[in-house]
């Protein structure tokens, strides 16, 4: 192992080698370790776990299509994609047509990082927004706006600008000031709510707002649903809940049903189509093969008949009224808690008590996590079947852990 994260993880005493190894799911919304205890899932692998750990239906999906044909010939016709991308089309909002996939959620913004600059080469610049996580190979890492992430690397991909996140009168001074250099803004690239920046929701007009901008200027909008989408803010994709759709969408995480990697991007006819004359301008070898469509169409199915977007609006007003019930009573030490469906944050006073809180929460069980590498903001991103009485588990370690810190408790 990286020592680094050795000392990272909470998931480690420091200094030894007595660490948590994860061995098992123990059920849709629990695993165990290689010592057999069992821990709450309240991370869900970072949006990954929509469906719970090891979904039967994705499970045999995988499985029927591992046993009679694991990965495609590359040259002939795949069945499964046609039909994979059909269902993206059917239930995506807006115009969204046309998916290309590929395998992780960082490969899916590289892909739409080039969609935009092919779409229109005459207008260069990709505007992202400050506290924004697009991943880390080198486009995604360009739009990505975490110093710690970038620096080691030197320049980043040219054309790249950040604007404060939610603030739609910088948006536009930066679009006029492209224009009048003649760097005109191609592109938008945004998360409808930040996930790893802290679990960020914008203002009720903020994504119209942009839309509206994209719309006046002559610019695409992507979304970046990565973690968003797949049901996870109470709705099957995050823009959905704010009457906006894009120009082009990211996907990854959860579209695998937690049980095979993949990613897409879909587009619009008319952004997708600059790869109709030449489709070999952007392929992957593993990207669409089999067992992962198998499985996304599985995870489809299953979040409509299980109806998982509305239980994650449901679970999450109540997760979200528990915990600020609990942290109410500790106003020196919690500064908020916030989010929407299923993807919550706690933000607390300092690091230092954030990083206690998630250490004692694992301690008694329950796995939560940081955000971009920072304790401060905690997650809590559980699987959408977390049942009430798990959640009621996570309140009262929550109560005891922030009782242990040396603070006051308010009555």
């Amino acid at each position: 192992m990286n020592p680094g994260f050795l000392n990272y993880r909470k998931t480690a005493a420091h200094g030894t080698l007595d660490a948590a190894v994860e061995w098992s799911d123990a059920g849709p919304n629990t695993f165990t370790d290689v010592r057999g205890r069992e821990y709450i899932d309240c991370l869900g692998g970072f949006g990954i776990f929509n469906l719970g750990h090891r979904h039967p239906k994705v499970v045999k999906a995988v499985a029927d299509q591992l046993a009679r044909q694991p990965l495609h010939s590359q040259d002939m016709l795949d069945p499964l994609r046609a039909m994979l991308a059909k269902l993206l089309a059917m239930i995506a909002p807006g115009d969204l047509q046309y998916a290309f996939f590929c395998n992780s959620g960082t490969e899916a913004v590289e892909g739409a990082l080039k969609l935009a600059r092919a779409y229109d080469p005459a207008k260069p610049t990709i505007v992202c927004a400050t506290k924004a996580f697009h991943g880390k190979s080198f486009g995604a890492l360009a739009t990505t706006a975490k110093g710690a992430f970038r620096t080691p690397f030197g320049a980043m991909l040219p054309g790249v600008r950040h604007v404060a996140f939610d603030d739609l009168d910088m948006l536009e001074k930066t679009f006029e000031a492209c224009r009048l250099t003649g760097d005109d803004v191609g592109a938008v690239l945004l998360e409808p709510i930040q996930g790893e920046g802290g679990v960020n929701i914008p203002a009720p007009g903020y994504l119209p707002g942009v839309r509206a901008l994209c719309d006046r200027y002559g610019a695409l909008l992507i979304l970046d649903e990565v973690q968003t989408g797949m049901g996870r803010t109470g709705t099957m994709f995050a823009c959905e809940a704010d009457g906006v759709a894009p120009d082009i969408m990211c996907l990854a995480k959860a579209l695998g049903g937690g049980v095979m990697p993949i990613g897409a991007v879909l587009a619009t006819e008319a952004v997708f189509s600059t790869l109709f004359d030449n489709p070999f301008l952007h392929t992957t070898t593993f990207g669409g093969n089999p067992l992962a469509c198998a499985a996304a169409i599985a995870t489809i199915s299953v979040l409509l008949e299980e109806r998982l977007p509305e239980r994650a609006a449901e679970m999450g007003a109540y997760m979200i009224e528990g915990l600020r019930t609990v942290t109410q009573r500790y106003p020196d030490a919690v500064v908020e808690v916030r989010g929407r469906g299923l993807l919550i944050a706690i933000e607390f006073a300092t690091h230092e008590i954030g990083f206690t809180v998630a250490r004692t929460l694992f301690d008694r069980g329950i796995l939560v996590a940081g955000t971009l590498i920072n304790a401060q903001t905690i997650r809590i991103e559980p699987p959408l079947t977390i049942e009430r009485e798990q959640a009621q588990r996570l309140f009262e370690a929550l109560d005891t852990s922030l009782a242990s810190l040396p603070r006051r408790r308010v009555a």
